[in-house]
């Protein structure tokens, strides 16, 4: 005798790429964002309308390109390869902390223009915690 389990949740295929796309998009924009931080001198970040980096420590300017090149491929790579793939869901966790850390330090800083970007990556990274969580998530290779 064959038992349906009808509690088993189906995913459609909207949600698979809707998710997938947000997180390419977010891991585009933290990896392009976390690259500059790595590798351009605070003056050239100022130059480029950056202007929180100029009284920065320079340490601090690489812990944070850092912090956003690894939030980047946590994105990708555990959901890509699915090993670890809740790790995703922690990458854009950090992601979000660092949206919401940055929108502060902006909006004390009077640079409101920035932080409807702020707002737009946290609630990307929110909408990938969600959906990984509960719309789509990854199974792990068994």
């Amino acid at each position: 005798m064959t038992t349906i389990d009808t509690n088993m949740q189906t995913t459609s295929k909207g949600w698979t790429i809707g998710l997938w796309a947000a997180q390419a998009l977010l891991a585009a924009m933290f990896l392009m964002a976390g690259f500059m931080k790595l590798t351009s001198a605070p003056a050239d970040m100022v130059a480029m309308g950056m202007l929180w980096a100029e009284n920065a420590p320079v340490a601090l300017i690489r812990f944070i390109g850092t912090a956003e090149v690894l939030g980047a491929i946590g994105l990708i790579l555990p959901a890509a390869t699915r090993i670890m793939p809740q790790l995703t869901k922690l990458a854009a966790a950090g992601l979000a902390v660092i949206m919401v850390l940055a929108a502060g330090l902006h909006i004390s800083r009077g640079e409101f223009e920035v932080v409807p970007m702020n707002v737009v990556l946290f609630a990307l990274a929110i909408f990938v915690i969600w959906g990984r969580s509960r719309k789509a998530p990854i199974t792990p290779r068994g």
